[in-house]
């Protein structure tokens, strides 16, 4: 269990001043000039030796993406570019950093930038983030009047930091596509290689982090490598912000020890399963687009990287969706398909065709209009889809539908059978509603 005295994120509800001074008195802010003074090396090394993984999903190294940066410039600038566009469904983790301890983000962006030997990052932050975004530029206009950034600051390294409003489309929260976006044009994926580290934002060398990942850069460097990847389980460590919501009797956000088992995050911070754990049908342990395990498998699972990818599922961004027996599954999922039906930027055939296709089929097999043997034909397309497009979007869209499929098969043969036999009785006419 995690320790008061590890948490990184000491105002995660708010309960405190979001302001400079208040943040100081946390311990923001604290040392700033003697970690840069350590130099870019010893930052990239400190973050490497601390073993974070990407916080935005995908769990890549964040010290090992950070050193993939050229060490000199070729007269092009360097970019950060802090992805804040929170658009995977059930997460809600980011929004509240930047409302309520918005400094660790700046301070994180300064110390990131200066690894990176980047003079100018940019916060990209989803379009419906309204009042997070005012709290973030208040947070960064108190930073540039206290010199903490900007051209002349306290620390001698330049450094400007703007906050980019997107306009609040789920693929920007892809790295090319947010780029593309702030660039102006429309938020479409672009095609890797060039990746980013050095054809990004503007044609120039560009690394695109998660702000959990940025946010807790300053502690891990004052507090030490060795006391980050001293908590959690190994290739599994630190702290993490873990979003629970649904059937559970209070949900809530909180910052616990990577690789708590489920059962531990449930009952000690969200008062336990609704209807108690017999109850309990499945969870999405990551954000929508990753499978759902069912109950016997989750239960007493470590909530890390590996032991979720090893469920085939994944971690992802730490957005646990609770379900309980009253789920209407084959539904729940089908809600999941149009969203990406919805999302997707229509950019490759796989995915714009795809995810509608997936979606309608879906729709029949929850009301039962469907024939077994097109259970066997979704799958298939699911695989048709995954893997086969420019961005994740794609897996995003058919990984729902195969963990439904893998562990819910029976539900769906059972509508089918339900229906046959009766087309026109009450429950299916309800399903159908």
């Amino acid at each position: 269990m995690l320790q008061d005295k590890d948490r990184i994120f000491t105002n995660l509800y708010g309960f405190h001043s979001p302001d400079l001074q208040a943040a100081k008195m946390r311990g923001a802010w604290d040392g700033t000039k003697f970690l840069l003074e350590q130099g870019r090396d010893w930052i990239v090394n400190e973050m490497k030796a601390s073993g974070l993984r990407g916080r935005g999903g995908a769990g890549f190294p964040t010290g090992l993406k950070w050193s993939f940066m050229p060490k000199a410039s070729d007269g092009r600038p360097h970019y950060l570019v802090v992805n804040a566009d929170e658009s995977e469904p059930g997460t809600c983790k980011d929004r509240e950093i930047m409302r309520n301890d918005p400094h660790l983000l700046v301070e994180g962006c300064l110390i990131a930038s200066f690894a990176m030997g980047a003079h100018a990052a940019y916060i990209y932050i989803r379009g419906e983030y309204v009042a997070e975004r005012h709290a973030l530029q208040r947070a960064v206009d108190e930073a540039y009047e206290a010199k903490l950034i900007g051209k002349d600051n306290i620390h001698g390294y330049p450094f400007d930091l703007y906050v980019h409003h997107g306009a609040g489309a789920y693929i920007c929260g892809e790295e090319t596509a947010l780029i593309e976006s702030m660039e102006g044009k429309k938020g479409m994926p672009r095609l890797k290689p060039p990746f980013p580290a050095n054809m990004g934002l503007y044609g120039c060398p560009t690394t695109v982090n998660n702000v959990e990942s940025i946010a807790v850069a300053g502690t891990i460097l004052r507090r030490g490598a060795s006391w980050f990847s001293g908590i959690g389980r190994p290739n599994n460590v630190g702290t993490k912000l873990f979003c629970v919501s649904g059937h559970v009797n209070k949900p809530c956000n909180v910052e616990e020890a990577m690789g708590l088992t489920f059962r531990e995050l449930i009952d000690r911070h969200c008062g336990g399963i609704r209807g108690g754990w017999d109850n309990l049908l499945g969870v999405i342990p990551g954000g929508s687009s990753v499978p759902i395990v069912p109950a016997h498998e989750i239960a007493d699972a470590y909530m890390d990287f590996d032991t979720l990818r090893n469920l085939k599922s994944g971690l992802g961004t730490a957005a646990v969706i609770v379900m309980d027996k009253s789920t209407d599954i084959v539904r729940a999922i089908a809600r999941i398909s149009y969203f990406y039906k919805h999302e997707s930027c229509g950019q490759c055939t796989p995915c714009r065709e795809g995810t509608g296709w997936m979606w309608r089929v879906l729709n029949r097999m929850a009301e039962g209009r469907a024939q077994k043997r097109e259970i066997d034909m979704l799958l298939e397309v699911s695989t048709q889809i995954e893997g086969h497009t420019i961005c994740a979007l794609g897996d995003a869209a058919a990984w729902p539908v195969q963990g439904l499929i893998r562990h819910f098969r029976h539900e769906i043969e059972k509508r089918i059978d339900d229906y046959a036999a009766n087309p026109h009785s009450e429950s299916v006419m309800i399903a159908a509603e």
